[in-house]
């Protein structure tokens, strides 16, 4: 009752300010922001997920509007009438008793006058159990249904939604694309500059060995000798390549496993909670590795925690992972590459990210990713 008393006294608020401030409001922009903040007080209300910014037609925010103002100014002064009439009568009524008898009391009670204080304290305390019943039941339900209709006016129409799920692919996808061929480059530098560089060294040295194997032994030997050891960093650094690519622990110890490595390494304290994963598409297992490691590095390196607990878990199509750590809070998503790189990465297999990390902590990365085998 009690947050459902906060929301319509801030709607009927709201409703008086955007009555008065109707003409800047119409402007589509101040309208979506507007409508925004409405949305997050109507799913906080109603213990919903956070929601993304309304992104539905102007004339719908528009329309919302009007309705928003009707209904937070109705039911506010509704709340008000009987909040107000409870707490009238809860402080007038000692006051009444406190009167000595006969003498008059002054006003009224359901239109009755009070003659004394018989009349004020046996009609008042009615008074006050009949209103104060009428706000414990009619402020949660008029809050719910404030916030249920701003949620329906808000929400996008199935249209909308597809030309946003279309929208949203056709720039993951895009960036999707970006982020490969910049990972392909990365590959061919690697590859170029240290990889096939120290095979050429190699091959310049058996080169030199085979032809001064009769003439100089102690060379040859010395030759083969660096050509051993460039033969062990190339490979080594040809593994750190593969690695970017798909973790070979992946392939070998399936993503339950990486994941116990990747707990064990981490620099901070780390809690597992992996549940029955099943078969899961290599690429889906690949992001999913990637954003656990970012995710506890950025913890490590950023947030000042000293525990993070990581939750797997896969509920049908839908492989769902959460890290939490208990650090300072605040992350920023502009200010850096760690998020934006889980988002891309999460995005472009049409999964999804959420991100709360209040100041003070704690930050939760929820990430929900389609693992249809």
């Amino acid at each position: 009752m009690w947050r459902g008393l906060g929301y319509l006294l801030g709607s009927l608020f709201a409703a008086a300010v955007a009555l008065f401030a109707l003409p800047v409001l119409v402007v589509p922009a101040m309208a979506h922001a507007w409508a925004s903040w409405h949305r997050r007080r109507a799913d906080r209300l109603l213990l919903s997920p956070r929601s993304d910014p309304v992104r539905v037609g102007t004339w719908r925010v528009l329309g919302w509007l009007c309705a928003s103002i009707v209904t937070g100014l109705a039911f506010g002064l509704v709340v008000v009438v009987c909040v107000g009439n409870a707490v009238t009568t809860a402080v007038t009524v000692p006051l009444w008793w406190a009167l000595p008898p006969g003498t008059p009391a002054g006003g009224f009670a359901f239109g009755v006058p009070l003659s004394g204080w018989g009349t004020a304290l046996t009609l008042g305390t009615v008074q006050f159990a009949i209103f104060a019943a009428l706000t414990c039941w009619l402020v949660p339900l008029l809050a719910r249904l404030h916030a249920r209709i701003c949620v329906a006016l808000l929400s996008p129409s199935t249209a909308e939604r597809l030309a946003q799920r279309v929208e949203t692919l056709t720039e993951t996808r895009a960036d999707a694309m970006k982020a490969h061929g910049a990972e392909l480059r990365r590959i061919e530098r690697d590859l170029h500059d240290g990889t096939q560089a120290r095979l050429v060294a190699i091959a310049m040295r058996l080169g030199v060995a085979r032809e001064s194997l009769g003439e100089d032994p102690e060379m040859v030997g010395r030759l083969l000798r660096e050509a051993h050891e460039s033969t062990e960093e190339a490979m080594a650094e040809l593994r750190e390549v593969i690695r970017t690519i798909y973790p070979p622990i992946l392939a070998d110890r399936g993503l339950a496993g990486a994941l116990t490595a990747l707990g064990s390494r981490s620099a901070i304290g780390t809690t597992l909670d992996i549940g029955d994963l099943g078969a899961i598409p290599a690429a889906v297992e690949a992001v999913a590795y990637f954003t656990i490691a970012e995710a506890l590095t950025n913890a490590a390196k950023h947030s000042r925690a000293t525990r993070t607990t990581v939750r797997v878990a896969r509920a049908g199509d839908r492989l769902s992972i959460e890290v939490t750590d208990d650090g300072i809070g605040g992350a920023d998503e502009t200010l850096g590459t760690g998020i934006a790189g889980i988002r891309h990465r999460v995005l472009a297999l049409d999964g999804t990210v959420r991100v709360h990390s209040p100041a003070g902590g704690p930050t939760t990365i929820t990430v929900s990713l389609p693992c249809e085998s």
